[in-house]
């Protein structure tokens, strides 16, 4: 679709208007944003387009979509969905060699399961090697009802840091500020990184890294543009 507007504005209910017309999801409804900087800043996407709509220019306007379009209909469905990343976390997982590697995950990871034991009052099972290891079903539980409890547009930002990382701790920790992004991408990727330092990475594996950097810092953007201001 070609640019068909001139002026970009925000009403009174923070919908995003292109010539006093609100601009609308996929799902034909206004879209309304919940706090003044998200709104802001999908307007600044809206204004950025040149002569044609490109939404992999526009990230946070697909996540405010997702969320009244896809969350917001049924919300608990989406959140046990996300939830259900907590049986198998990356965190949970260790190698089996070299030590350099335990030793690196240990050091990155360990931090993130102590700071929700701490928050949640739960407990994990990890285990060296890929075969499955069954979680407390109070911890499950635990951890569904902190993923239950976000609103939709925290749960659309919340949904690709979970599938990009694979880690629902992570994300967590992500979106209770509990640490920085940057730490949390490295802890997310440490397996990859140290592949990398000892075989090189292929031009198609950087690539595909930086597409999920790319989608990882948008999803940041958007839930920080949802933290109250002030």
């Amino acid at each position: 679709m070609k640019r068909f507007w001139t002026e970009v504005t925000i009403d009174a209910d923070r919908v995003v208007t292109l010539d006093g017309r609100p601009v609308r999801t996929p799902g034909r409804v206004p879209l309304a944003l919940p706090t003044d900087a998200l709104a802001a800043a999908v307007a600044d996407e809206w204004r950025a387009v040149a002569e044609t709509i490109d939404p992999r220019a526009m990230p946070l306007t697909g996540l405010a979509n997702a969320a009244i379009d896809r969350v917001a209909p049924d919300p608990a469905s989406f959140a046990a969905g996300l939830a259900a990343y907590g049986e198998s976390d990356l965190l949970y997982y260790r190698a089996l060699s070299p030590d350099a590697l335990i030793a690196r995950q240990q050091a990155a990871w360990d931090p993130w399961l102590d700071w929700a034991r701490a928050r949640y009052d739960v407990h994990f099972e990890t285990t060296a090697g890929v075969m499955h290891r069954a979680q407390p079903p109070a911890t499950l539980a635990r951890l569904g009802e902190a993923v239950a409890a976000l609103d939709p547009f925290r749960l659309a930002g919340l949904s690709p840091v979970v599938t990009i990382t694979g880690s629902l701790i992570l994300a967590l920790a992500l979106v209770e500020q509990a640490g920085d992004p940057d730490t949390l991408w490295t802890a997310a990727n440490i397996d990859e990184d140290f592949q990398a330092e000892l075989w090189g990475a292929d031009s198609l594996a950087v690539q595909a890294l930086a597409n999920k950097r790319r989608d990882y810092d948008a999803a940041v953007a958007f839930l920080a543009a949802l933290r109250p201001s002030g």
